[in-house]
């Protein structure tokens, strides 16, 4: 049986509007005794809040179960004065982490969300106390970098823009915690007591979930779901191990592939 990761936005839903057949996919990998993990960049909501949601569409699962952005940051800052530019609903899961407002070790970044929160979380004033904070000698942290993600209104900016200015400006390189850092699989991995070349990663996302899962030795499935384009698939260099058309077609596919 294989160990299993599992992205969220645009594997099991988008904008929170559940993918058909994701519910009876996951609940047949259990059934035939995949390993599964839940790992997912989203940071706009808490992990309780985050499983939960994913509990009201069927999907059973524990909240240890389920692996997100902020625990990593709460890892990797554990004890460190941080400002912290991130969605409200966050904060409790930043545990361990003295939040300032000035007088910063490292400077967090968190992720945009389809809100108004978003425009006062990252405002003008907030990313010019950034910027000086890191003019100051600052660590530079984000939960993710990605340029946009998938809503049911079509595709949004993300934070990865605020990422790159912030770094273009003060000359610091942002550390990434989240897909597709190596730390971050090497987390789930460890969860899972899973070895990389027996464990799949199953995304939506060429670079933070592919790309980044086959730099740390993971297979991998692209699903034609979410951010999934096509066009990026045909430009790429980014070769998956197999291309679905949605997480509803995985549990066949993975017998089918167990015995070739």
């Amino acid at each position: 049986m294989a160990a299993i990761l599992l992205d969220l936005d645009g594997v099991l839903h988008v904008s929170g509007e559940p993918i058909p057949g994701a519910a009876d996919a996951v609940a047949e990998l259990r059934r035939r005794g995949h390993r599964l993990r839940f790992v997912t960049n989203n940071t706009t909501r808490s992990r309780a809040s985050l499983a939960e949601q994913l509990r009201s569409h069927g999907i059973e699962l524990d909240d240890s179960e389920l692996q997100t952005t902020a625990a990593a940051a709460a890892r990797a800052l554990a004890g460190r004065r941080v400002l912290a530019l991130v969605m409200a609903a966050l904060v409790d899961d930043l545990d361990g982490i003295e939040l300032v407002g000035e007088g910063a070790e490292a400077v967090l970044l968190g992720g945009a969300d389809e809100t108004e929160e978003t425009g006062r979380v990252f405002s003008y004033m907030n990313l010019a106390r950034a910027f000086s904070e890191l003019e100051l000698g600052a660590d530079l942290y984000c939960l993710h970098k990605n340029r946009w993600w998938q809503t049911s209104r079509g595709p949004l900016l993300d934070s990865g823009a605020f990422v790159a200015g912030l770094e273009y400006a003060s000359g610091v390189e942002a550390t990434v915690l989240g897909k597709p850092s190596p730390a971050y699989f090497e987390a789930a991995l460890e969860a899972l007591d899973g070895e990389p070349a027996l464990t799949w990663m199953v995304g939506d996302d060429l670079e933070a979930d592919i790309a980044g899962a086959q730099r740390f030795g993971l297979k991998t499935v692209l699903l034609r779901t979410g951010k999934f384009r096509p066009e990026a698939l045909e430009r790429s260099t980014v070769v998956p191990d197999a291309v679905l058309s949605s997480i509803a077609f995985l549990p066949a596919w993975l017998d089918g592939a167990s015995e070739q």
